[in-house]
């Protein structure tokens, strides 16, 4: 009998022990933190920044390309050129040009992403007086083309127009280059009505007087 109630004590004892032993499902460790969150902001109108303005630098009189390094320098970026003298040239080489105006006056204080345009003739060449731009597009009635280069009238007409250029002089030249071609006269006259008539200009160089 003293036996058998020994034995149940033991077994007792050694099934408490391994019931205190058993990790349970609640158990967290003590030095656990709760998972980290991501946050993304997102821009609202309040906290955009605000768009940067500077007062624009005097540019006339400087070469074509100082005058756009000057620009980036002090963060305008968009830039374009034109020819002052309204003969649409490209100014493909900016350092052999220079600058006569400047869309917006020096001083004036505007957005750094605003478009600056510089009027611009070549090195040896005087600018003009005032800014000279080439013909807008004809339209359906014919432009007076007299004194603008051959190439700004071509750009004026619509590109399916069939157009002649001539040496006025009669001297037969080939009028390659159309950008050093003035012309002298032009058929139809300005202000005949286009309806796909074909075009024929005389001209002679910038240098030359129309005959």
């Amino acid at each position: 009998m003293r036996s058998h109630i020994i034995s149940v004590v033991l077994l007792c004892a050694a099934s408490a022990s391994v019931v205190a032993c058993q990790p349970t499902d609640t158990a967290k460790p003590s030095n656990s933190a709760p998972p980290a969150t991501s946050a993304s902001t997102v821009p609202t109108k309040d906290n955009k920044p605000a768009e940067e303005k500077k007062s624009v630098p005097n540019f006339v009189g400087m070469g074509l390309q100082s005058a756009q390094d000057a620009a980036q320098k002090q963060g305008f970026y968009i830039l374009k050129s034109h020819d002052s003298l309204g003969r649409a040239r490209m100014q493909v080489l900016d350092r052999d040009w220079k600058v006569c105006t400047q869309n917006f006056k020096a001083g004036k204080t505007v957005p750094t992403t605003t478009q600056l345009d510089f009027g611009a003739v070549k090195l040896a060449e005087t600018c003009p007086a005032h800014d000279q731009s080439a013909p807008g597009a004809a339209g359906g009635t014919m432009p007076d083309f007299r004194g603008k280069s051959v190439k700004a009238a071509r750009q004026a007409l619509n590109s399916g127009t069939s157009i002649t250029a001539n040496d006025a002089t009669g001297a037969s030249r080939w009028v390659l280059v159309e950008s050093n071609w003035q012309v002298c006269t032009q058929k139809p006259a300005a202000g005949a009505k286009l309806n796909g008539q074909p075009v024929t200009l005389g001209a002679v160089k910038f240098e030359e007087h129309c005959p």
